[in-house]
């Protein structure tokens, strides 16, 4: 069964505890604190799996959970970090927040592997607190808590060109004469229940081309399978509208396009600017001569800028036409692919803005700040100080919660030392 759609649940792995524990060696009666680091707890880690096209392996089971680190142990013993959890997934799933909506992670392009809840950050043990005055500290880090979330996965498949019409004008015949796919073809509405991709190979460089299951009215409100199917043409750049022109079925091709047309603005008004070419279909079954529909056609949309091709996908009568004018559209369109930017940022949605924080002078050295908060520890356990774009979103986390301007406040100068939680910072403004 082909399934383009789940909603899970994700939870990222708790730190190991910090370990409270001290020396006892012969000859050493007051050995110093020992206790260990809690190990890092289990990222969840999306990539993209090109083996897969159906999120299948989602529908049946709901939780999804990293591993917890291990807390610290005496003698310095660093608990072991929790495994990470990979969840495999085909390209072209969006990851979205499930109550928002809002895009976590576009699963496409260049964009393979996103941590998208990263694991608890483990608490430090006892060994770190000791100081001059406090030599014997009983006191350790607790891990920081798991993190939780429910998120859409939906996969939008990742096409150049999108065959959309109403069911049986002949979308999978077309497909099937001009690329190498396969598709179910027979005389009955929905034959087509998940998109079928093909590759046409030409002279001035292929392209792939998704036959999107057929629409009919109210698609866009969910009708029928409206809503599973039309998120598929998202990616999409181009549109080749397929309608029966020798009106088989007793339907009115120009009233066939306005109908689908509607639909594709109410589901998304980008959609239905997207450049489009209508395939006037079986025209070798045209028997009456009096009205041409293919005229009608050409009357209707060519001035509004739409080109009409006649073509039979059976007998391949104006495909070699049409698929030359499909190069040229795709050729004066932008080239970059269609990617949905991220909307939603967990690191900073699960954290309670509430939490207050505390900015000091060490009492050790006057160069030397100490910020501290549940929310500011928080923040560095979600966020990757590695990497260029995590830390720049720490740097405005810092502005945005007023951080940098109590640190101001308090006198900080160039150079000076920021700690937060084991980590040092130098100052510049």
């Amino acid at each position: 069964m082909f399934a383009d759609r789940a909603t899970i649940i994700i939870r990222s792995g708790k730190g190991g505890d910090g370990h409270v524990s001290f020396r006892r060696e012969l000859y050493v009666p007051n050995g110093g604190p020992d206790g260990g680091d809690g190990g890092k707890g289990g990222d969840v880690i999306f990539v993209v799996d090109k083996g897969q096209n159906t999120l299948a392996g989602y529908r049946y089971k709901q939780t999804f959970k990293a591993g917890n680190g291990q807390d610290g142990g005496k003698k310095r013993c660093h608990g072991a970090d929790g495994e990470d959890l990979i969840l495999k997934v085909p390209e072209g799933t969006v990851i979205l927040e499930a109550q928002s909506k809002k895009v976590i992670a576009d699963m496409s392009g260049e964009n393979c592997r996103q941590v998208v809840l990263a694991g608890g950050r483990g608490g430090r043990g006892n060994m770190h607190y000791a100081t001059a005055t406090m030599q014997a500290p009983k006191y350790a880090k607790p891990g920081q808590p798991a993190k939780e979330l429910e998120i859409c996965l939906e996969l939008k498949v990742i096409a150049d060109v999108g065959l959309i019409g109403f069911p049986n004008v002949g979308k999978s015949t077309l497909l099937s004469r001009i690329t190498n796919a396969k598709p179910k073809i027979a005389n009955y509405h929905f034959t087509t229940l998940s998109p079928n991709l093909g590759v046409v190979d030409m002279e001035g460089g292929g392209f792939v081309i998704a036959d999107i299951p057929g629409l009919i009215e109210g698609a866009a409100d969910g009708a029928g399978l409206g809503h599973e199917f039309l998120r598929h043409i998202e990616r999409t750049k181009v549109l080749i509208h397929i309608v029966d022109a020798a009106s088989v079925e007793g339907r009115d091709p120009v009233e066939d396009i306005y109908k689908i047309n509607r639909e594709l603005a109410a589901y998304h008004e980008k959609l239905a600017k997207r450049p489009q070419i209508i395939a006037a279909n079986k025209v070798d079954a045209i028997y009456d001569l009096g009205e041409s529909p293919v005229k009608r056609l050409e009357e209707e949309f060519v001035p509004q800028g739409i080109p009409v091709f006649p073509i039979s996908a059976v007998s391949g009568q104006g495909v070699k036409e049409l698929l030359y004018e499909v190069r040229k559209l795709l050729d004066a369109v932008d080239e970059e692919p269609v990617v949905f930017a991220q909307e939603y940022f967990p690191e900073d949605m699960l954290i309670d803005e509430s939490l207050p924080y505390t900015v000091e002078v060490s009492p050790e050295d006057p160069h030397i700040y100490l910020v501290e908060g549940p929310r500011v520890e928080k923040m560095l356990g979600y966020t990757n100080l590695e990497s260029e774009k995590g830390f720049a979103f720490f740097q405005k986390f810092l502005k945005e919660t007023g951080i940098l301007a109590d640190l101001e406040k308090a006198g900080i100068q160039e150079g000076d030392t920021v700690r937060m939680y084991g980590f040092d910072f130098d100052y510049y403004q």
